[in-house]
Parts: structure tokens; C-alpha cells; sequence
């Protein structure tokens, strides 16, 4: 079957490789060829960055209606687009029609939101000891924006990593995750088709293994945003202190859903279910941990299992299905490591475990401890630990024992608990009576430690992609 062949974006126009290698985008339901594209490496960043360098002197001069107005047009287009995204969404990485429609909705609504960060960068005005002098404060754009998304949200993490730089008046250069170029590619064109301005956004395809360190190095690189694994957020700090660039980490974790003993047991089954197994658990956010108190436990466990057992595996298309499947080779890989060494272990599997092609069904285990994979590192599939905790105070220290939480969740009907766990976490996000997956553009979204460094959202956005400038006027 005959595949696109794709380009790099620089410039405002698609862009041919420097070099004749390139690297497949498949469909991880059969990992059969949907695309191939180029496998871009330093001469192409580095047309890409002089591109961004050369635009930003002419886009920070756009007012911020103009501004505005383009990232609304592209929320019409992405919107009139819906079905072509979706589309790509199910095919590029294995998604189910309902997370498409979810991640389509969310990043139409990053769009609009981040449209208004364009009249909000407001200055101030200081008083002064010298008589006859007024001390003004405004805020300039930095310049350009390094990008870097994962594959398992793409459309709203390239909406989010290129729309907040945008609005503030910098230029972008993405590299997106080698498991998307479909759809970073249509991102670009949206972009494009709702009149942004040559250069302002550059997309560089390829290997973020071969081309990330040149990308966060180049010299005309002003700060970082990323979105992806622990150690390559790592990685892209060290490289951003050493050459003294912002930056900004988004890097997951192991979040724990919290179940007191006086939680609504419907409804806690009800988020562990979603929020442990929705897009097969490749979400940075997934409840991967339970903690239930001992009153509950059993009760809590026979509901979980028979819920995670009736979960739709059919056809992406078909809105009932909620496990799709695993992207990647090496992904799926990791899953069959983590439990088996959970197994080996003293690990107990409650259900799951069984492959059917590319996809695992929803897992279940209990008795994990500290020394397991499963406990330390990311799974990142449908894979859920259980443990049982004697009181309240235990259930905080062994949600706090997690090695790295980017969200948390808590199901209790007691306010003094609830004023306790939301501020005792060692999180910076707690969902009270919801699943841990949650995401809104205002807010200040993100995690600290292993889970992340900075945080994203509008308020947040303007104070990373902008400086301070400080005039003074005197008559």
C-alpha cells in the first residue's frame, strides 16, 4: 500500500531532509508502514533555529490581536478538522476513538485559552526615590522556544508546547516524538492555513535521541519546553544549565488514587478503572498506583478486577473500546519486564497479563514492593498495583513512599482528610473525588522532583516565555 512521504516545516514551507535518511511511522496495531519521514539531524536543526532567529525579529512586533487572531483561527480549523485528526489520532498511535475525541477537544479549548495570553502580558508601574522619575516594568518575549512532545498525547502537547510561546511573541522550533510525524505534520499545516507567519514555527522530524542535544544546544535557543521520559528531562536540564536556558519538565511519575475508608466505592472503582487503563495507561498522569484502606480493600478489589475485566478491546473506531494497542516494540517489551520481574518478585498477578497481538489487557497485581520495577520506574501500560493501607496516616506515608508522583488522587467524604492528603502529598497536583487524569489550559500544570520541573498553564506561560525590562523616565 502506497504511504505519504513527509518533510520538515522551516521557513513556512515543507522542507526537504539534508541528508537521504529516513525512519517509518507505523501503525502499532499491526506496526505495519503509514509514512515515512525524514530523519532530520544537526544541519537540518540548525536551518530550522536560523529560520526561528530570523522570524522573531518581525513576529514580536505583531500586536497582540494579531496574535490572538491566529491561534482562534486555528481553533476553528483544528475543530473543522476534527474527523481528519481523529483519524490520524487512531491510526499513528493506536488511539481509541473516545481519548481521540477527548485529546481533540482539550487542545481546541489549549488554543482558545492561550489566544488570551496574548493581552495578558501586562507591565507595571514602581514608585521611585528620585523626585520627577517614573520606574516602568514591561515584559519583552525571549526569542525562541526549543519544543519537544511526546508520542502518547501529540496533539495537545504540540498544541500546548507551541501556542503559549506563540501568544508571548516568540517563535517556535518543534521536534516532535518519532512516533508522530503524521500528525505533527497536520499541526504545522493548521499553523500555516490560519495565517501564521513564515518562520514562526519550525518542525524538524527525526530521532530525538540523534538531534535533541542539538536542538537544546544551538546557541539561539532560549529556552526549553519538554514533555517526556525522566531521564531525557534529565538530560535536557543538564544541557539547559550549562548553557543557561530556561526550561521547562514535564515527566510523569507513579501516581497514586488514594481510597479512604469512607469513600464512595462506586465511584472510586469507577476513577481507578479510567484512570488506570484509559489509552491502555500511556498517559503521564495514570493512576498506576491504588491504595486502599484495609476496611475497604477486598470489597474495593472483586469490583476493580470485574470492572477492569468487561473493558472494550475491539475496534479502535467503536466508542466502546477503551484498550487499544501498545505503541511500540520496546514498549510493549518494558510491560512484559515490569511484571515479570513483579512476578519473580512474590508478586501477585489478580488478572490481565494476556497479549492479543499488539495489546495487553487491563493488569492487576498486587504485593509489590520497593524493589520492583513496577514500583520505581514508569510501566506505561495498562498495568495497576494494589496495596492496602491499616489506617490514614499509612496511606499517605505509602503514597508519599512513590518515587516520583505528578498527580494524585483522593475518594474520602471528610473535609479535615481532604485538607490534609491535598496538602500533605508530596505532589503538586491532588484531585479530590476524581481520577488522577485531569487537564485544564489554566492552570498551573506540572510536577516537581523526578516528576517534572517548572509548570505549564497561561499564568505560568507568560512568566516562562517572557522577561522583565525596567525603563525609567525622567522629565
Amino acid at each position: 500500500m502506497n504511504h505519504p512521504t513527509l518533510h520538515h516545516w522551516i521557513d513556512g514551507q515543507h522542507h526537504a531532509a539534508s541528508s537521504a535518511r529516513s525512519f517509518q511511522s507505523l501503525n502499532p496495531e499491526d506496526d505495519s508502514v503509514i509514512a515515512t519521514a525524514p530523519r532530520g539531524d544537526a544541519g537540518d536543526v540548525a536551518l530550522a533555529v536560523d529560520s526561528a532567529a530570523k522570524a522573531f525579529e518581525r513576529f514580536q512586533e505583531l500586536g497582540p490581536s494579531q496574535r490572538e487572531a491566529i491561534l482562534l483561527r486555528a481553533a476553528d480549523l483544528l475543530e473543522q478538522r476534527s474527523a481528519d485528526f481523529r483519524d490520524l489520532l487512531i491510526r499513528e498511535i493506536g488511539s481509541p476513538l473516545g481519548k481521540a475525541s477527548m485529546e481533540i477537544g482539550i487542545a481546541t479549548r489549549v488554543l482558545k485559552a492561550n489566544a488570551a495570553m496574548a493581552r495578558r502580558m501586562t507591565g507595571r508601574t514602581y514608585s521611585s526615590d528620585v523626585p520627577g522619575r517614573w520606574s516602568l516594568g514591561f515584559r519583552k518575549p525571549l526569542g525562541v522556544v526549543a519544543s519537544i512532545t511526546p508520542f502518547n498525547v501529540p496533539l495537545i502537547k504540540g498544541i500546548k508546547h507551541s501556542s503559549m510561546p506563540l501568544a508571548t511573541g516568540n517563535t517556535v522550533v518543534w521536534l516532535p516524538s518519532e512516533q508522530t510525524p503524521m500528525i505533527a505534520a497536520a499541526i504545522a499545516q493548521l499553523y500555516h492555513d490560519a495565517g501564521l507567519p513564515a518562520g514562526a514555527l519550525n518542525m524538524v522530524l527525526g530521532i530525538g535521541a540523534e538531534i535533541g542535544d542539538d536542538l537544546v544546544s544551538a546557541p539561539r535557543i532560549d529556552a526549553v519546553s519538554f514533555t517526556g521520559s525522566a531521564a531525557v528531562g534529565r538530560r535536557v536540564q543538564s544541557l539547559c544549565g550549562r548553557h543557561g536556558k530556561r526550561v521547562t519538565l514535564e515527566l510523569g511519575g507513579k501516581n497514586p488514587l488514594i481510597v479512604l475508608d469512607d469513600a464512595n466505592l462506586d465511584a472510586a472503582v469507577a476513577a481507578a478503572v479510567r484512570g488506570g487503563f484509559i489509552y491502555q495507561g500511556q498517559i503521564c498522569m495514570a493512576s498506576s498506583r491504588v491504595i486502599v484502606d484495609q476496611s475497604l480493600a477486598q470489597a474495593f478489589t472483586e469490583r476493580f478486577v470485574a470492572a477492569s475485566g468487561s473493558l472494550g478491546m475491539g475496534a479502535l473506531t467503536d466508542p466502546k473500546t477503551m484498550i487499544g494497542p501498545i505503541i511500540t516494540a520496546k514498549a510493549r517489551q518494558r510491560i512484559r519486564d515490569h511484571l515479570a520481574d513483579a512476578v519473580a518478585g512474590g508478586a501477585n498477578l489478580l488478572c490481565g497479563n494476556r497479549w492479543t497481538n499488539n495489546r495487553v489487557n487491563p493488569t492487576i497485581v498486587s504485593g509489590v514492593t520497593s524493589a520492583m520495577k513496577l514500583f520505581r520506574e514508569e510501566t506505561f501500560g495498562p498495568v495497576v498495583s494494589i496495596e492496602t493501607a491499616q489506617d490514614r496516616q499509612h496511606a499517605l506515608q505509602l503514597a508519599n513512599a512513590s518515587p516520583g508522583m505528578l498527580a494524585a488522587a483522593v475518594f474520602t467524604s471528610d473535609l479535615d482528610a481532604v485538607m490534609t492528603f491535598a496538602d500533605s502529598l508530596g505532589t503538586a497536583m491532588v484531585h479530590v473525588n476524581d481520577m488522577t487524569i485531569q487537564q485544564e489550559p489554566e492552570v498551573p500544570f506540572g510536577g516537581d522532583g523526578q516528576a517534572g520541573f517548572g509548570r505549564e498553564g497561561m499564568e505560568t506561560g507568560i512568566e516562562d516565555f517572557t522577561t522583565w525590562k525596567w525603563v525609567t523616565l525622567r522629565n
